[in-house]
C-alpha cells in the first residue's frame, strides 16, 4: 500500500493570484506547507499536480529545488489532473490537500489517515471536513484509489471536474464516507489564504513563531495564540469561502 499525498497548487488563483509562492520572511508558502506534510509519519510520497501552462512554471522551479516530485495536467479538470498524477506515481491511497494551507497539520493529517485505514473495509473517502470543527486551512481528504478513479470516470458537471472529491461526498449511496472531528468546535478561524487578508494573518503568525524560535508549530499552539490575540482573526474574520458553482 502507496499513501500518496497530492497537493494541487497553480499561480492563476482568483482572488490572490500568485498566492502559493507570496514569501514571507524570504520563504514561499507553498514551502512552509511542504515543511509540514514532511513531518507526516504515514506519506511515502509527496507530489505537486500543477497545470502544464507556462505561468505555473515557477511552482516546478520550486519542485526541483526542493526535490520534490511533481505532475504537470489540466488547469480547469483538476480532477483528471489529480487521477494521473495518483496513477503515475502509483498511489494505493491518495491524501488530497490544498496548497493554500501553509499551516497544515502532520498529526492532523496522519489523524485523517489512521482513522481511513483503521476502517478500509467500511470507508472509501475520509476527511476532516465533512463536518467542519477545524479551522479552514487544515483541511485533510483520504480516499480509496479506486474511489478516485471511480469519480475521474463518473463525474460530468463542472463542479466535480474541478472540485476533486465533491463527486464522492455528493453521492453517499456510492461512496462510504467518514469523518473526523476536532475534541472542540474551532471551525471559526481562517488558517487559508485565498486573500490578501488571510495573507496578513497568516505573515502575522509566521513572523510571531519565528520570533520565539519556533521551527515547527503545532495547531493548539497557532489556536492559543488566536485565543489570545482575539484583534488578529478580525483580520479576515468576515472572508467568505466561495461556494460550489455547479455552472463552471
Amino acid at each position: 500500500m502507496k499513501i500518496v499525498a497530492i497537493i494541487q497548487a497553480r499561480m492563476g488563483s482568483t482572488r490572490l493570484p500568485g498566492k502559493v509562492l507570496k514569501e514571507v520572511l524570504g520563504k514561499p508558502l507553498l514551502e512552509y506547507q511542504i515543511e509540514r506534510v514532511k513531518r507526516s509519519k504515514r506519506i511515502d510520497e509527496i507530489v505537486i499536480a500543477t497545470t502544464s501552462k507556462e505561468v505555473d512554471q515557477p511552482i516546478i522551479d520550486l519542485c526541483n529545488r526542493l526535490s520534490l516530485a511533481y505532475y504537470r495536467g489540466s488547469e480547469e479538470d483538476v480532477l483528471a489532473r489529480y487521477w494521473q498524477a495518483a496513477t503515475k506515481y502509483h498511489a494505493t491511497v491518495v491524501v488530497r490537500l490544498t496548497s493554500d494551507c501553509p499551516f497544515i497539520d502532520p498529526d492532523i493529517i496522519d489523524a485523517v489517515i489512521s482513522e481511513y485505514l483503521s476502517n478500509l473495509d467500511d470507508y472509501d473517502y475520509v476527511s476532516n471536513t465533512l463536518e467542519r470543527t477545524f479551522p479552514r486551512g487544515l483541511d485533510v481528504e483520504v480516499m480509496s484509489m479506486k474511489a478516485l478513479e471511480q469519480a475521474h470516470h463518473e463525474a460530468r458537471s463542472g463542479v466535480h471536474r474541478e472540485h476533486v472529491t465533491s463527486y464522492l461526498y455528493s453521492h453517499p449511496e456510492k461512496f462510504s464516507l467518514g469523518t473526523v472531528k476536532n475534541s472542540f468546535d474551532a471551525s471559526q478561524y481562517r488558517l487559508t489564504v485565498d486573500t490578501e487578508e488571510d495573507f496578513q494573518l497568516i505573515s502575522r503568525l509566521i513572523h510571531h513563531f519565528s520570533t520565539k524560535g519556533m521551527d515547527f508549530v503545532p495547531f493548539k499552539d497557532i489556536l492559543r495564540v488566536l485565543e489570545e490575540k482575539p484583534d488578529w482573526t478580525l483580520i479576515n474574520a468576515h472572508i467568505e469561502q466561495k461556494k460550489l458553482d455547479d455552472s463552471l
